[in-house]
């Protein structure tokens, strides 16, 4: 719904002007004279219309700080054989033989004090590998096409 520049403007709307100017300013779109000529002008406005006047010429959002476009953005070769998914992959893995290690070494040690021998980490290795080994199997097939 487009806002009728007939409209009178508030404080909040003449506030988010006022913002909007500084940081342009600070943006080197204008120098603070002109800021303080801008803000004159802000200050004495009685509509969305005059606001809008003040701010004409300057862009509403930072064309730089926008998201990039999804079919602009750079996507891999399709002859490079999935080289990110097998970086994930080995990620993945490492991460897992990292817990697992860290898992075994913290059984070790309670076994031996304790003399329970029950491998609780196969909890944890167990499931977890499943379903790398299943990402790993089905999951890559996904890319492509």
């Amino acid at each position: 719904m487009a806002l009728n520049p007939e409209m009178r403007a508030s404080d909040a709307d003449r506030d988010r002007v006022a913002a909007a100017l500084r940081e342009h300013c600070a943006q080197g779109r204008i120098d603070v004279e002109e800021l303080n000529e801008r803000l004159e002008g802000v200050y004495s406005a009685k509509t969305l219309g005059d606001l809008g006047k003040v701010t004409e010429d300057l862009p509403e959002e930072d064309l730089y700080e926008l998201p990039v476009p999804s079919w602009r953005q750079s996507t891999p070769a399709r002859g490079m054989g999935g080289g990110l998914a097998r970086l994930n992959f080995r990620a993945g893995w490492a991460t897992y033989a990292g817990v697992n290690l860290v898992c075994i070494v913290i059984w070790l040690l309670t076994a031996v004090s304790s003399g329970v021998w029950y491998p609780w980490w196969i909890w944890v290795a167990g499931p977890w590998g499943a379903v790398m080994l299943a990402g790993q199997a089905f999951g890559a097939r996904g890319d492509r096409r």
